[in-house]
């Protein structure tokens, strides 16, 4: 039996392989239990461009769709699958794992069954095999940086989708900062007249610019719910928000001062006012933002936030007094504080982003960018964390130093082994604060990746090697990569741009029976 039929990624937990193939043909039919119906669903939906398979549904149908809640060890995302010459039984204990398992009914066909139009000449067959698939983490997913290059909803559909093949549920969603705002606010439309449009891009003389209606935002939402996956927007505050000043002024320090959408990359100095007018907006926009989004948690930024505006005007530094606070340097902590109390009087979990000097309020679950460390300092005060170091996830930095690259975020690269080497809960952690470790994301912050082919470039295969330390139990080197020499004839099928193959040793044929 060929390797590359149960080279999944990310590894399952259990796999072991049968005797014999399953068949798909135009005779094929499913059965779907009482709530298995969105999964039957997105199997259709996904397998028909290529395959053009009617599965019709049937009382006694080849394929079987169950759910059973008294699965408890499955979890709300855990799965079993059974494939034999004459059946295909997927079973779990919540919708959700139903929908991750057709994600690894995807890639046990042929990797032509996931082309966007008709492949022919093909059998659309699967291995038997027997699976038994829980994650290791709750979070799992991608940061995708909209506002400093924008896409168009139909590729972030397209992202989405990618997210789901590799089992990945979370789309960080990163909708404004200095250089744009995306996400159109009905209290303040010159949010996106004004702010969503820039000049030019480091000194290029292109304007740029592009916003979302509200129907693409919640068509986004839907598209990703119907594949297990939870869209959480960001809304950048107190600092990364010269875009929403260059619209309306008033929200920052100096109401008189005129400012553009910045053509620069980089922290701006300039930042939200700590009036009751800033706030309001902020709490406005939050309204809004979760009227749109239904994700229980939203980003608010709170990173890189200068102080020196504070600091030189009388109004903030009388705000710090009136607040009991010790400097105007501690009114990023005061501003987050009061912005994660509404969004949890709102039922909302509100995210920050951790770094080295700055204390989020309890109520955040945070994500240390700067080092690792932060992130152990963060669980140890009791935060939930999802780890996002940017030295092993940030993707906007080259792979290699390999010579003709496209440009990327100066700075070392981050290889492929180095993400596979990444563990969010590290092994010297000690449990009670690894116990406070959600997961993890890949950031693809787009200063230099303005495009989707840029994005995919930089994105795989490292995000394939994130998704397995997010999804299984750490595996060696050898056998990660030798699923993904197969893998990689996946991902050329869906129009993935690679790199070269890189640091992939010879290897031993992969045995049938493999991962107890």
């Amino acid at each position: 039996m060929p390797a590359a039929d149960v080279s999944l990624l990310p590894a399952p937990g259990r796999l072991v392989v049968l005797l014999g193939r399953f068949t798909f043909d135009g005779r094929t039919t499913v059965t779907a239990a009482p709530g298995a119906e969105a999964a039957v669903a997105l199997l259709r939906e996904l397998l028909a461009p290529a395959t053009g398979l009617p599965l019709p549904t049937a009382t006694d149908g080849q394929i079987a769709f169950t759910l059973d809640p008294t699965l408890t060890a499955l979890g709300r995302e855990g799965y079993g699958l059974r494939v034999t010459p004459d059946a295909v039984h997927l079973h779990a204990a919540d919708p959700t794992g139903l929908l991750w398992g057709v994600q690894t009914l995807r890639q046990l066909l042929p990797p032509a069954a996931l082309a966007d139009s008709p492949v022919r000449g093909v059998a659309w067959t699967l291995p038997c095999v027997r699976i038994t698939d829980v994650p290791r983490h709750a979070w799992r997913g991608a940061m995708l940086d909209v506002a400093r290059h924008f896409q168009p909803a139909s590729y972030i559909r397209r992202f989405i989708d990618l997210l789901a093949l590799h089992k990945l549920n979370t789309l960080h969603l990163h909708l404004t900062d200095d250089q744009g705002w995306r996400m159109p606010v009905a209290a303040y439309p010159k949010l996106t007249e004004i702010g969503a449009r820039r000049a030019e891009t480091a000194g290029d003389g292109i304007p740029h610019g592009g916003s979302y209606a509200r129907a693409e935002l919640r068509g986004l939402v839907a598209h990703a719910a119907a594949r297990g996956v939870t869209v959480v927007p960001e809304i950048d505050m107190p600092g990364h928000v010269r875009a929403a000043l260059a619209a309306y002024p008033e929200l920052g320090n100096d109401p008189d001062r005129r400012l553009d959408v910045w053509t620069e990359w980089g922290v701006s100095e300039q930042v939200l006012g700590v009036h009751d007018r800033a706030l309001d907006f902020c709490r406005t926009v939050l309204d809004e933002v979760m009227d749109t989004f239904p994700s229980p948690y939203l980003h608010v930024g709170g990173d890189e936030c200068p102080t020196t505006e504070w600091a030189a005007h009388p109004d903030a530094r009388r705000r710090a007094r009136e607040e009991g606070l010790a400097g105007p340097e501690q009114l990023h902590g005061w501003f987050m504080g009061r912005i994660g109390e509404f969004l949890v009087r709102r039922g909302r979990k509100p995210l920050g982003w951790c770094e080295d000097g700055v204390t989020l309020p309890r109520s955040f679950t945070v994500l240390p960018w700067r080092d690792a460390a932060d992130g152990l300092a963060a669980a140890r005060r009791g935060h939930q964390v999802v780890m996002a170091p940017h030295r092993s996830t940030y993707f906007d930095y080259r792979e290699s130093g390999r010579r003709g690259e496209p440009p990327a975020q100066p700075g070392p690269p981050i290889g492929l082994d180095t993400v596979h080497a990444f563990r969010p809960a590290p092994a010297d952690w000690e449990p009670e604060a690894a116990a406070h470790v959600l997961g993890t994301q890949a950031q693809l912050w787009t200063e230099y990746l303005p495009t989707p082919a840029h994005i995919e470039y930089r994105a795989f295969p490292r995000l394939c090697a994130l998704a397995e330390n997010a999804w299984s139990a750490p595996r060696p080197w050898p056998d990660f990569a030798h699923r993904l020499r197969h893998h990689r004839v996946r991902l050329h099928a869906l129009g993935v741009p690679l790199h070269p193959p890189h640091r992939e040793p010879r290897l031993p044929a992969l045995r049938e029976e493999t991962h107890p």
